[in-house]
């Protein structure tokens, strides 16, 4: 692994940790920023908890598995693709910049939104980063192409050895007359 891998998946990731940490400690300091989002999602997504409290600590919950699991390189490709997910609606949730009236707390919210705009980009960087390694997608494509080649080659060895094989057997079938 890189150096660059080694320390930035954890930096990426630390925000994430305690973010998860805090919403599973605490789920009703954020639920009333976060119902606007959550009452949605849930009407289309049965599977989700009804109450916004139970969302904001299963959102903070993948967060923190999928946070630690990206900072100690363990599957940190679908880590990456996991916390992505559930960055979205966070920050739709947590900094509606165009609700706020007040101009400083518009800047802040839109400082915080961009600010998670970025880490979003991290991640899916993060999510497609095959850390060197060709993606199973490439190895499949390149499997393949290399079957195909050798079972060319292996139809051209047939052809070429059956058509002398054939006139040998041919000159036999005369002579033996």
């Amino acid at each position: 692994m890189s150096l660059l891998r080694l320390v930035g998946r954890p930096m990426l990731a630390s925000m994430f940790v305690a973010g998860g940490m805090d919403s599973l400690r605490a789920p009703e300091q954020v639920a009333p920023a976060a119902e606007p989002v959550v009452q949605p999602v849930t009407e289309r997504v049965p599977q989700l908890p009804d109450r916004t409290e139970q969302v904001v600590r299963l959102n903070g919950a993948v967060q923190l598995v999928a946070g630690l699991l990206l900072g100690s390189g363990r599957l940190p490709r679908p880590a990456a693709l996991a916390i992505a997910a559930t960055l979205v609606p966070t920050t739709l949730a947590g900094h509606r910049f165009w609700e706020a009236k007040d101009p400083d707390e518009r800047a802040q919210q839109r400082i915080h939104f961009l600010k998670n705009l970025s880490m979003l980009g991290g991640l899916l960087i993060a999510a497609d980063d095959t850390a060197g390694a060709p993606s199973l997608a490439w190895r499949g494509r390149h499997a393949a192409h290399d079957l195909r080649r050798e079972a060319n080659l292996v139809g051209r060895s047939v052809r070429a050895t059956a058509r002398p094989a054939a006139t040998v057997g041919g000159m036999k079938a005369k002579l033996s007359r």
